[in-house]
């Protein structure tokens, strides 16, 4: 049975948000009476303080990404929950500028019910709020879901690329349309071949036969509708990256970046691998790749997986890309 490296159960959490503001706190400050990290370094063009959060266990996503050039807050909740709103509140209050703040939301129910009781608290201080939902799972891009596609690997693009156009001082409107059109044109796709292990239990989310892999799971170990035998990799990676494509706006001869991300356990050797293996699948169908990043970003917890987002870029979108950052996460 695996077992976690904690004191506890309880202590787990706690202790590496501890650790992590100590671990780069030439970058970050962290609240702990209010539960939220701000970056020590921003750039003063910003007229728009950017926010996001999420549960813990999706390392390094959201705190990883503080600093120049991305993020100015981020609110960790327990393990798979949502910040609460005054641990939202309280960070927005704290990097709001003069044009307000702009919270960056993956779409969970939990996430859009305590950054919008946040955003009223915003409204009656008088302070400018907006929100960007991201929601670019594919696996959930279906009419009998009512809250509609989930959030996951488009998360780390959304806040590089609002980040840089943050940085050049673009206002609240500008942003929130960057960003609904980045969203808009990215899609992800993960699988799994382990679940993810309960840091109470020590057990397995769910279990799987062997050579067989959970299609489209969720990233917090949301079951897919169905699984796929284990196919050699080309095969399974050509299989997601058509998909991914048919989903993106006139999808047909266009470039895209690429992000290859690791689940929480899978290797590095495993994901340089994909990563081969996505550029020739996207050359064999005259799909241009102009950027890509390989590793682990968006986590949940020791899930043995991958994800790959696909985002049909433009001239624009890379120059923001391209930006400089300095976060603890942020690798180029």
């Amino acid at each position: 049975m695996p077992q976690y490296f904690r004191d506890s159960p309880e202590s787990l959490v706690p202790d590496a948000l501890a650790g992590f503001a100590a671990a780069h706190a030439d970058l970050v400050a962290y609240s702990p009476d209010h539960g939220y990290f701000r970056t020590r370094h921003t750039a003063p063009t910003r007229r728009v303080g950017l926010v996001s959060g999420g549960g813990s266990g999706h390392e390094p996503l959201h705190s990883g990404f503080l600093g120049t050039g991305m993020l100015d807050a981020a609110c960790p909740g327990r393990i798979f929950a949502s910040p609460h709103n005054r641990q939202i509140f309280e960070a927005s209050r704290a990097v709001a500028r003069a044009d307000g703040v702009l919270h960056i939301v993956k779409n969970y129910t939990g996430d859009r019910i305590n950054f919008g009781i946040a955003a009223e608290r915003l409204a009656h201080e008088g302070i400018r709020c907006a929100r960007l939902l991201i929601d670019d799972d594919l696996a959930t891009d279906s009419d009998d879901i009512a809250v509609g596609r989930r959030g996951t690997g488009a998360t780390l693009i959304v806040e590089k690329i609002l980040g840089a156009a943050a940085d050049e001082g673009r206002g609240l409107e500008d942003l929130v349309a960057l960003g609904t059109d980045v969203t808009r044109r990215a899609r992800s796709l993960a699988v799994a071949a382990a679940a993810h292990t309960t840091p109470q239990s020590g057990t397995p989310a769910f279990t799987l036969p062997d050579n067989v892999l959970e299609f489209g799971v969720g990233i917090h170990g949301e079951r897919a509708e169905g699984t796929t035998p284990h196919a050699p990799l080309g095969k399974l990676v050509e299989t997601m990256t058509d998909q991914l494509l048919a989903a993106l706006p006139d999808s047909a001869g266009t470039r895209v970046l690429a992000l290859v991300n690791g689940l929480g356990s899978i290797t590095s050797l495993e994901l340089y691998g994909i990563r081969h293996a996505v550029a020739k699948a996207l050359d064999d169908r005259g799909v241009g790749l102009d950027r890509s990043l390989t590793g682990t970003f968006v986590s949940a917890l020791d899930m043995r997986g991958f994800s790959l987002t696909l985002f049909a870029t433009d001239a624009e979108a890379l120059r923001l890309w391209d930006a400089p950052a300095r976060t603890p996460a942020w690798p180029l």
